[in-house]
């Protein structure tokens, strides 16, 4: 991979150190000619069957693409909206009865504690919190579903490599928003049976994008949660048509082919520089940004080998404001003293004396 090239392709860089993949990832230049090409082509012939030919090869693209990324089949991937909507088509999918518990890891993002508490209040399933590092020794007879981050959005801590002990024991849903596309995924490996993730933050694709994969162990046991035209395998017979036999059934309803013809763009961009050269060279500024910060003084959180760095600041929203006014993009995460950098293959080694620079 040459990291200039791939940097090219990303026009933010010509104004700011773009530190936030976390959050959305930088579009490529790419993405926004494949968008801007579909559109032409709609616009000139309008969006009759051409046109649905052309946003059905998309999405096949799409999907074999992020089956790749996750050493899956593409078969057993849907695509979604997002890491949530692929979280909650898992949990209201699978049955539930009073008392059932669902195992989680502290510090969970929102987009899996909403899903859960819903459930909690639907149902009546229990919900129990423990550390990262200790969710599968806290599994126990009780627990029908182990629900967690692959890695931690607020300091990127890592799961455990145990989960594939649990594998015929218990099922694992795992949160891959900030995984898929920053850190290797062999989702067979890992031994999980649902591995949702997004499209916008590492893969740089557009909002609106994501993935699930379901084992084919489990696909019989998660009901689509509302199959409409494209999850049905033969729309045409009405209300004796059935969801695909595969993941399609659980595929979000209506996703443009702009969205597609993006996320397939961006995806190719990374694809082409090499995702074991992608993923060595965000990991490996990550962790030099990590030790830049400690030498500066800051408490940077424990974090295992990942692409998010973060760090204490008594006022992290001013500090992160002041890092915007010097071009330097980073979040602050609601409810810690926590900001957070997100480091890509795309960020160089000046990104990182800029962020450090601006710190006061």
């Amino acid at each position: 991979m040459h990291a200039l090239h791939l940097r090219a392709e990303y026009a933010v860089f010509d104004d700011v150190a773009y530190l936030n993949a976390g959050t959305c990832g930088p579009i490529p230049r790419a993405a926004t000619a494949a968008v801007a090409g579909l559109g032409r082509q709609a616009e000139r012939h309008g969006r009759a069957l051409e046109h649905f030919v052309t946003t059905s090869h998309l999405r096949t693209g799409q999907r074999e693409r992020y089956a790749r990324l996750l050493a899956a089949e593409p078969s057993d991937v849907a695509l979604t909206t997002s890491t949530s909507e692929g979280m909650v088509r898992v949990l209201q999918g699978l049955e539930w009865h009073p008392g059932d518990q669902i195992l989680i890891a502290e510090q969970e993002h929102p987009g899996l504690l909403g899903p859960v508490a819903a459930l909690v209040r639907r149902y009546g399933v229990v919900v129990r919190a423990v550390p990262l590092e200790r969710i599968v020794e806290a599994v126990d007879d009780d627990t029908k579903l182990v629900a967690c981050s692959h890695v931690r959005w607020t300091d990127g801590a890592v799961a455990p490599a145990g989960l594939r002990e649990l594998r015929g024991r218990v099922p694992v849903l795992l949160d891959g928003a900030q995984a898929a596309g920053a850190i290797p995924i062999d989702v067979a490996r890992i031994g999980c049976a649902f591995y949702a993730a997004p499209g916008q933050k590492w893969l740089c694709g557009p909002i609106g994008t994501g993935m699930l994969w379901i084992d084919p162990e489990w696909q019989p046991h998660v009901v689509p949660v509302a199959p409409t035209y494209d999850n049905l395998a033969v729309p045409a017979d009405g209300l004796d048509a059935a969801p695909w036999p595969d993941a399609r059934a659980h595929d979000a309803s209506a996703l443009s082919g702009e969205s597609s013809a993006a996320a397939v763009a961006a995806f190719d961009v990374l694809d082409d520089a090499g995702w074991p050269a992608v993923f060595e060279r965000a990991t490996s500024l990550a962790a030099q940004l990590g030790g830049r910060l400690a030498d500066a003084g800051r408490a940077v959180a424990p974090r295992g080998h990942s692409t998010l760095v973060s760090w204490s600041e008594a006022d992290p929203g001013a500090a992160r404001e002041r890092l915007a006014a010097a071009g330097v993009v980073v979040r602050d995460l609601p409810g810690t003293d926590f900001l957070r950098a997100s480091v890509g293959a795309w960020n160089d080694e000046h990104d990182l004396e800029r962020l450090v620079a601006a710190l006061p």
